[in-house]
């Protein structure tokens, strides 16, 4: 196994081509950059984006587990780069920017120690891996989309510092009001403000049932939506190509998680018709925390230029994620949404609409995981032939 990682390894540091010289615009993650006088400003971008690898030489999963994810995590890895951006925008804000060797801030270390490998990290491998057995995925089987964002769903209740509320919309449909109550849950507590003796409960989580700002207006929690897709059967339909990459356009992107058989990818932005992402499948060792609490960071920066790959290479099953921080945020997005949705470039990814369909149950308002629902079957086929590529190629 080792020498297989290491060839392999060997060989992707082998493919790192530098960034394209071309008048077209390069879109990260909600930012537009040119190419011919901005290649530096690309670059520091996307080195300033945690970068989750293969890890090896860590503690054992559930104490007898495996002691490396190389060969099975790269989904995973990529579940945590998607959530580390969020984190990222929720405590540094999305126009920080990381250096090597420069004295980092205390919540940026923060974030890190959240995806240290070892079982006590709100994110680490070790919860995501476990908490993943409730989605029936035994530990060292690989993850489809779905399955990593319901993890995370679940992983970031525990994360009382950021606070998030995590919501999967399934069936190709976001429900605005659902969305609503979850981030502002008072607005649905005992029925009204107004009957409360200031506290209620949803899905577990306590909260203020009035709860005001300074300002006295209602506290929003910051929203990571992701939604779990299938753009096609075997390969991407052409029809939304279009509409994939306006999502990489809007502000509030987090990206997508993906990839192709046996091989996911982190994709933040694009360049024509090419994906720019990060590659989970390098093998470091672990890294252990100092005994102040610094960590040692440039192993979670990619400083070599991004990675491409034309957009109809891309698996159709992908996560899309957003983060709206305030509600005027989570506004404008719905707002970028419908705008998209009467353009006759590309076809609608996924349906926004307003109240709960009536033929749809709240699975947040049940905190239950969709064990049957059709999306879920067809990634659990994937999921399998995915594992079967996974292990040929080693």
């Amino acid at each position: 196994m080792d020498a297989a990682t290491l060839t392999y390894d060997t060989l992707r540091f082998g493919e790192f081509e530098d960034f394209p010289e071309t008048s077209e615009p390069v879109w990260i993650l909600g930012k537009e950059y040119n190419a011919l006088t901005e290649k530096d400003d690309i670059l520091s971008d996307v080195t300033s984006r945690l970068w989750f690898t293969y890890r090896k030489n860590f503690p054992p999963i559930g104490g007898t587990g495996p002691t490396s994810d190389t060969g099975w995590g790269c989904m995973l890895r990529c579940g945590q780069m998607i959530l580390g951006e969020a984190l990222m925008r929720r405590h540094l804000g999305r126009d920080w920017r990381w250096a090597r060797g420069q004295k980092q801030r205390e919540e940026y270390i923060s974030i890190l120690n959240a995806f240290i490998d070892k079982k006590d990290s709100y994110y680490s491998i070790h919860q995501i891996a476990q908490m993943g057995v409730g989605e029936g995925k035994p530990i060292g089987q690989w993850y489809g989309p779905n399955t990593v964002a319901q993890v995370l769903k679940k992983l970031a209740v525990f994360d009382t510092w950021s606070r998030l509320v995590v919501h999967v919309a399934m069936d190709n449909t976001v429900v605005i009001e659902e969305i609503k109550l979850l981030c502002m849950p008072w607005l649905d507590v005992a029925g009204a403000c107004v009957e409360s003796e200031g506290v209620g409960e949803l899905n577990g989580c306590l909260e203020g049932a009035c709860a005001l700002t300074e300002e006295e207006t209602p506290l929003w929690k910051p929203l990571v939506l992701l939604i779990p897709l299938r753009l096609g059967l075997s390969d991407i339909n052409e029809a939304y190509i279009e509409t994939l990459k306006q999502c990489f356009m809007l502000p509030q992107s987090l990206g997508v998680i993906g990839g192709k058989p046996n091989s996911a990818h982190y994709f933040i932005g694009f360049v024509g018709e090419e994906l720019i992402y990060l590659d989970p499948h390098t093998t470091q060792p672990a890294v252990e925390p100092s005994e102040d609490g610094q960590v040692l960071d440039e192993m979670y920066h990619c400083q070599h230029p991004p990675c491409r790959m034309h957009i109809c290479e891309l698996d159709p099953s992908i996560a899309a994620g957003f983060f709206c921080r305030t509600e005027d945020e989570f506004d404008d997005w719905c707002m970028r949404i419908r705008r998209l949705s009467c353009n006759r470039g590309g076809l609608p990814m996924f349906e926004l609409v307003d109240s709960q369909p009536s033929h749809m149950v709240s699975v947040d308002a049940l905190n239950l995981t969709p064990d049957f629902s059709d999306s879920d079957r067809l990634e659990r086929f994937f999921d399998s032939e995915d594992e079967e590529f996974e292990i040929l190629s080693l």
